[in-house]
C-alpha cells in the first residue's frame, strides 16, 4: 500500500470517527466522505440553486432521460449535513420517473441517512426542497434556467406537528413535552 493511499485512508477513519461523534450516522458520514452525486452534468436538463436560511448553497443538475431521472449532481457549499442529505436525495430519486421522484419527502431522507444531528436536520429540508424545485421547473419546461431561490425551511426544531417530514410520534423520540426531533437536541 502506497504512502498516499495510507494516509488517505487514515483521514476518511479520523472524518468518519468525528463526523459520528458529531452524531451523524455511519450511512451519512459515508455519503459525506465519498460525495457520489457531487459535480456537474454538462448537458443538463435543468439546473437551479437554493440557498437555505442558514447561509448553506445548493446547486442542482438535473438529467432526464425517457421520463426518469438519469442523474443528479449538486455543487453544496455547506455542512455535512447539507451534503449527506443531498447525496442521499440524489440516491432515492436516481431512475424514478419524474412524478415518482416528485413524491420525495423529508422522512425519506432522513430514514436513509439514519441519523443526523438534530440541529442539522434543516438540511435534509433544505436538500429535499432544492431537488423538487429542479424537478418542478423541469417539469414546467423551464430547462436550464438557473434560478437562485431562498428556501423557507425552518431552523432548529423544526415545523410543528411533524419530525423531519413524518409525524410526531413518540415512537420517533417526538413529542408535544420535548418537540420535534429533541431525542437528539443537547439544547
Amino acid at each position: 500500500m502506497g504512502v498516499e493511499k495510507n494516509h488517505a485512508m487514515q483521514d476518511d477513519a479520523n472524518l468518519r470517527a468525528m463526523l459520528r461523534d458529531a452524531g451523524y450516522s455511519d450511512k451519512a458520514a459515508d455519503y459525506y466522505i465519498r460525495k457520489p452525486h457531487i459535480g456537474r452534468i454538462e448537458d443538463a436538463d435543468q439546473i437551479s440553486e437554493m440557498t437555505g436560511t442558514c447561509g448553506d448553497t445548493i446547486k442542482v443538475f438535473l438529467k432526464v432521460t425517457e421520463g426518469r431521472i438519469a442523474d443528479v449532481k449538486y455543487q453544496v457549499i455547506g455542512c455535512p449535513g447539507s451534503i449527506s442529505a443531498a447525496m442521499a436525495a440524489g440516491d432515492l430519486v436516481c431512475g424514478k420517473t419524474v412524478e415518482e421522484a416528485l413524491a420525495l419527502h423529508d422522512g425519506d431522507v432522513f430514514q436513509s441517512l439514519g441519523d443526523i444531528p438534530a440541529k442539522k436536520h434543516h438540511c435534509i429540508q433544505l436538500a429535499v426542497k432544492a431537488l423538487l424545485n429542479t424537478i418542478r421547473d423541469y417539469r414546467a419546461g423551464s430547462a436550464s434556467s438557473s434560478q437562485v431561490l431562498t428556501a423557507t425551511v425552518p431552523t432548529g426544531r423544526g415545523l410543528a406537528g411533524s419530525c423531519c417530514g413524518m409525524p410526531q410520534t413518540e415512537s420517533a423520540g417526538c413529542g408535544p413535552q420535548v418537540g420535534c426531533c429533541a431525542k437528539k437536541d443537547a439544547n
